[in-house]
């Protein structure tokens, strides 16, 4: 860390007392710039959300304030206070706990050497440290059992016990990069809760998020990073998403008409009747050329599986699956692919790509027969060439095609995916969780890719999530709740509102039997 003058603790009280500090940081690499002069600012108390897309310099400056990196300029200071040294500690996405072990076993891998030590045979005052550790943060959990049994915010909120276990005052940083990205809404609210006691405790908070409605919901000042240079500092207060989405972007967002919500036409791409399967239980579907309709509905509701039971990675019966005018009940993949039906899986990393392969080998995976010569021997020049037009098409960043996928950036693994699979215009195109994990700039590519696509003719269907995303993206929705469609927005009634409303069945109770089926026209 560069370490400069430490921080002078204001007088009077704990909170607001600057602990951190960076001045005017500079880092560069070979042919760029990562970080232009950036300055931070962190005091107790406070909740600071850092945003910006990949490659603004959010992971360059995390490294330098955690003393990872060195940088080229500039400073770094932690307060001094009652002659102790604020200390920083950074929980990352994957949060570096051993699922094998109980949260008593993860929070004696702590590395801090002045921590409590406890005998190995006192399980009994370990159990009631952690205890006492977790419940800081909410109701208790057992703490006795493989953390893998445990729920996603459960794990977070022991990476954070564990962060903080051992610390001589509270008044210290915590960096929380990502935390929310496999936490579903109420057990973000359970996280965010924890973050808030961390805070009122009187750390101070620096929270990393690509989501922009839970920065504004979470954090008390929005630090925005764009190509290196820090283009906005501002209280939450005085911002709202519109505005927030311009600052990281450094354009104004635009919305997609109104007159595209009738941009279908009457002719069937993909007809469904009855489809069943994991978690599905009769469902109907009718989507038409140039139209994007959405899938909606909470987890277990059928939702997540509709994908892949309709592209045929999943078996599935139908009582009639008509796609592009054809009979099509015998599905797998590689009939889909050739019938002109494209699937962008949500998990990207297992079932979007073949990470080990390089960005040029995914692109051209789905059709090889474009590159290849008499006898299917592959053409290596065709294929560069291909490839190449696909990352700047795309806009992947680095236009890079030999550059293995897992490489990239999340957001440009995503381009990746959506360039192979749209590279042969199919006629149907089935997404799930389009954007997920992506930052706000690949967010907003991918958003108007999907638009013109439909614009295109192409019959999209979008099974999310992400309420926002599917009021911003479709003409209509489809709500599922007990593995059938139980009702449809379109029009005024598509809000995010009605989205949650409909998909908890706050709206109408259903009954034990389930929902009655509806047909989605």
């Amino acid at each position: 860390m560069t370490q400069g003058t430490p921080v002078a603790p204001a007088e009077g009280g704990s909170f607001g007392v600057p602990l951190l500090r960076a001045v005017e940081v500079v880092r560069d690499f070979p042919g760029l710039r990562a970080l232009d002069g950036v300055s931070l600012e962190v005091a107790s108390g406070e909740i600071v959300a850092l945003v910006g897309h990949n490659g603004s310099g959010k992971s360059t400056l995390v490294k330098i304030l955690a003393g990872v990196d060195t940088a080229d300029a500039g400073r770094v200071e932690l307060a001094e206070l009652g002659g102790t040294t604020t200390e920083l500690h950074v929980i990352h996405q994957d949060l570096g706990l051993v699922s094998e072990l109980t949260a008593v076993e993860n929070l004696k891998l702590a590395p801090d050497a002045d921590r409590p030590r406890l005998a190995p045979n006192r399980r009994a005052r370990e159990r009631e440290h952690t205890r006492a550790l977790i419940s800081r943060f909410g109701d208790p959990f057992d703490v006795n059992v493989p953390i893998s049994r445990l729920t996603p915010a459960q794990r977070s909120i022991i990476a954070i016990a564990r962060a903080l276990d051992g610390w001589k005052h509270e008044r210290n940083i915590l960096i929380l990069d990502e935390p929310t990205e496999a936490l579903h809404a109420s057990e973000v609210d359970i996280l965010f809760e924890a973050v808030r006691r961390t805070a009122t405790a009187g750390a101070g908070v620096v929270f990393i998020s690509h989501r922009l409605d839970e920065v504004l919901d979470l954090a008390d000042r929005v630090v925005v990073l764009r190509n290196g240079s820090k283009v906005a500092d501002l209280p939450t207060a005085d911002v709202d998403h519109e505005a927030l989405v311009t600052h990281v972007t450094g354009s104004q967002v635009h919305h997609r008409p109104d007159v595209a919500r009738t941009r279908g036409v009457d002719e069937v791409a993909l007809e469904i009747v009855g489809l069943t399967g994991p978690q599905v239980h009769g469902f109907d579907l009718t989507l038409r050329h140039g139209e994007i309709v959405g899938l909606a509905g909470v987890v277990g509701s059928g939702r997540e599986t509709v994908p892949s039971l309709v592209f045929g990675a999943v078996s599935a019966a139908a009582e009639s699956f008509r796609l592009v005018g054809r009979d099509y009940l015998s599905r797998s993949p590689r009939a889909s692919v050739r019938r002109g039906m494209a699937f962008v899986a949500g998990d990207r990393a297992t079932l979007g790509a073949v990470p080990a392969m390089n960005a040029r080998e995914n692109m051209t995976l789905p059709d090889l027969r474009p590159v290849t010569g008499r006898f299917g021997a592959l053409r290596r020049r065709a294929e560069r060439t291909a490839a190449g037009d696909l990352a700047r098409r795309y806009d992947v960043r680095p236009p890079a095609p030999e550059q293995r996928f897992a490489q990239f950036s999340g957001g440009n693994q995503q381009k990746i995916v959506f360039a192979k699979w749209l590279r042969n215009e199919p006629r149907v195109l089935v997404l799930e969780e389009p954007t997920q994990g992506v930052d706000i700039g690949a967010k907003q590519f991918i958003y108007s890719e999907i638009d013109a696509a439909a614009e295109r003719g192409m019959a999209v269907l979008v099974c999310s999530s992400d309420a926002k995303e599917l009021v911003r993206l479709c003409d209509r929705v489809a709500v599922m709740r007990n593995g059938v469609v139980a009702t449809e927005l379109a029009g005024d009634r598509l809000t995010e509102t009605a989205l949650v409303v409909e998909g908890y069945g706050l709206a109408s109770p259903s009954n034990s039997r389930g929902e009655e089926p509806r047909h989605v026209q």
